[in-house]
This record gives structure tokens, sequence and C-alpha cells, in this order.
């Protein structure tokens, strides 16, 4: 919602602005359908010569994370504490072997299938799970699975990134991109010097469109597009170091109340419940 907010306010004030100050849409109008042909087909062109395919698809469906609420709010780190406390306790009163009935096929077990959300996450599912096949293993050891999970949340938020990190790169180019067609529009209008002052002043008007729509949409659109997808995925990042908290202090030795503790303490303090709505929630919750 904000985002869209966001996208009218821009252009009120924007345009507003220009037609307050006596600005001719007039210009602007005419210039715009080639001076868009030309700017947005080099962006296109630019962005699949410096990227992927599995990061050009990755970018177009990452659009709609920049309309999207937070990806976590504090309901749903409730549920996934609740969901831990859990697996911990049943890995503390009835062992790990009873942990691995519910590893098969974990959307239809009653330790996972009560959260929604991490379901389908995919990431975090196959997180939990795969982090729950080496405790059952033996895998025993705090430090080293400190530095697996660690390595795993890094792996995985880099990927994640690349398609912030190409919409930036579009932003970074898109000002010299509007240059471009802005001296394409020079050029012609320096072919028809020859014509009256009030056609060559439309024309280098109609030019200058060019360098305004770089700078507009690099600055007001794409940067901030890629800032909220780079949110998005930095909150998914939060998520699943509050699960690699709490099965590290399980490993630890640490009761699930403690281990949970581990985890909360971790959440983003926008979103973090606190401590007292945690232990009513273990108290409470069947």
């Amino acid at each position: 919602m904000l985002s869209i907010i966001g996208i009218i306010v821009t252009f009120i004030m924007v345009f507003g602005g220009y037609g307050l100050a006596g600005g001719k849409f007039a210009v602007i109008l005419h210039a715009l359908p080639h001076e868009m042909i030309t700017i947005c087909g080099a962006v296109v062109g630019a962005f699949l010569v410096a990227n992927k395919s599995d990061i050009v698809k990755a970018t177009l469906r990452d659009f709609k994370v920049i309309f999207v609420k937070p990806a976590w709010t504090k309901d749903d780190y409730l549920d996934l504490l609740w969901m831990l406390f859990q697996i911990c306790k049943t890995m503390r009163s009835k062992g790990l072997l009873e942990i691995e009935k519910h590893l098969e096929k974990p959307e239809e077990s009653e330790l996972f299938n009560q959260n929604a959300k991490i379901l389908h996450d995919h990431f975090a599912l196959d997180f939990i799970v795969s982090t729950l096949r080496l405790m059952t293993m033996n895998m025993d050891n705090p430090y080293q699975m400190d530095d697996l999970l660690e390595a795993q949340i890094e792996k995985h938020h880099h990927e994640s990134l690349e398609t912030s990190h190409a919409l930036q790169s579009v932003a970074d180019g898109l000002p010299a991109i509007g240059i471009v067609a802005a001296v394409l529009g020079v050029i012609k209008t320096m072919a028809s010097i020859d014509q009256p002052p009030t056609i060559l002043g439309a024309m280098i008007g109609g030019a200058l469109v060019g360098t305004f729509l770089g700078v507009f949409l690099a600055y007001c659109f794409i940067g901030p597009m890629s800032q909220k997808v780079k949110a998005y995925y930095d909150d998914h990042s939060k998520l699943y170091i509050v699960i690699k908290k709490v099965f590290v202090a399980h490993l630890q030795g640490h009761a699930p109340q403690i281990s949970c503790e581990m985890g909360r303490s971790n959440i983003p303090t926008h979103e973090q419940p606190t401590f007292l709505e945690v232990e009513e929630m273990q108290q409470n919750r069947k």
C-alpha cells in the first residue's frame, strides 16, 4: 500500500509542480513516445546482456514484492517460535528418533502443518528439515552447526539479492541512457537548425525529456524498487537467523524455553514479541 501511495505522491508532486510553474505538458507528451522507446529499449537490451536468464526471470517475478506487505509480522514470528518450541520439546523429551518420522513428509506432520507460512517458504522448510536430519545423524557440535547454518543463510541471501543488484544496476545506468536519448534529440535538432526559434525550442525541449526520464525513472522508481526487493529478502534472512539461533541453543543443552528465547532476542525490534508474550504462548497453546 505504501508503495502505491509513494508512486502517486511522486507523480503528483513532480508533474504538479511542473504545471504550477507554467510548464507545458504538450512538449513532454509529444516527445514521450519516441524517448521512451529509446530509453526502455536500451535498458531492456543492456539488462539482457548483463544478466543470466535465471536472474532475468527472478527479477520479473520479484516485481510483485514491491507491492506486498512485510514478509514476516509479529504473529508470524510467534507461530515460528511455537513450532520451534514444539520441535525442541519433542527432541528433549522423546529423543531424536521421534523427530525422524516428521522429516520425510513435513507438510503432513503435525509439527509443521500448523504453520502455513513456513510450509510456503521452501527454503525455510528445507532449512529446518535438513538441520534436524543432521541432528539425527549425530551432528551435535553447536559450533560446527552454527558455522554450517550461517554459511547456508549467507549463500541463500546472496543469491536472493541478485535481483536487487540487477535492478540497482539499471537505476545506476538510466541517467546516462537518458543522456543518450537527449543527445540523439540534439542531433536531430541540429539537423533542423534552419527552422524558426519556436520550432527549435520545442525540439530542444523534447530532447531534454530524455534526460528527465532517465533521472526520473532511476531515482523515483527503479532505485526505490531495488531497495524494496532488498528489504524484503533481508527480512527473510532475519527469520532464518532466528531458526539457527534456536537450534544452536538446543545443541548447547538449553531447555526449549531458553532456546526459543535465544531466537526471540534476534527478531527485529518492530516485529519482536515480548518475553511474556512468548511465555504465555508456550503455556496456553495446545
